[in-house]
């Protein structure tokens, strides 16, 4: 059976990140720091052959996809709604401090989606990915705390958060099922999902 590999990749940096604002499903774009940070993630990853890019439809993560597509000489193949950033309900766009707390329940917010609807979402997203590009290169662009639940699962421990526009490189066999390789840019010790 081939290996899938899969390029994860946080969108750039968004005015909501810098003022540490939750931003959830709320479409906030890049700034001008996010779209640099997207261009040096294309120059990092112009040294591997990529099939196909698909990222979130939520603007900060689609134009962090053509920032990359373009800087590797493709297009984004489409977006999938299943990528879309876990929903923070009425903690979106607040920052630390006591209106945040007051929603506060464990694992996360009220009225927010849970880590782990967020993770069987972007893990189904990813399986129905690899069953299509089986074999294939893909580099898909999406948001942090998706991609955090989703990998904490794959690695069979939580991980901290995930920074943007940095690589992280997670392969899939039909069989073996998950290997995350590489987390915030540092390579990591072999785990699989069993």
């Amino acid at each position: 059976m081939p290996l899938t590999t899969f390029a994860l990749i946080r969108h750039g940096q968004t005015d909501w990140n810098a003022e540490r604002r939750l931003q959830g499903s709320t479409d906030i774009p890049l700034n001008d720091v996010g779209r640099g940070q997207a261009r040096e993630a294309a120059a990092a990853l112009s040294g591997d052959e990529w099939d196909a890019i698909v990222s979130s439809p939520l603007g900060r993560a689609a134009e962090t996809a053509d920032l990359i597509a373009a800087g590797l000489g493709l297009s984004v193949a489409r977006h999938v709604p299943e990528l879309t950033e876990r929903s923070f309900g009425p903690a979106e766009g607040l920052q630390d401090g006591p209106e945040l707390d007051a929603l506060r329940i464990p694992g996360g917010f009220r009225g927010a989606e849970t880590e782990d609807d967020a993770a069987d979402r972007g893990l189904g997203a990813l399986e129905a990915l690899a069953e299509e590009f089986r074999g294939g290169r893909v580099l898909v662009v999406a948001h942090g705390s998706l991609l955090r639940v989703s990998l904490s699962r794959i690695a069979g421990r939580p991980l901290p958060r995930v920074d943007n526009a940095v690589l992280n490189l997670a392969h899939h066999h039909a069989v073996d099922g998950w290997q995350l390789e590489y987390f915030n840019g540092e390579r990591l010790a072999a785990t699989a999902l069993a």
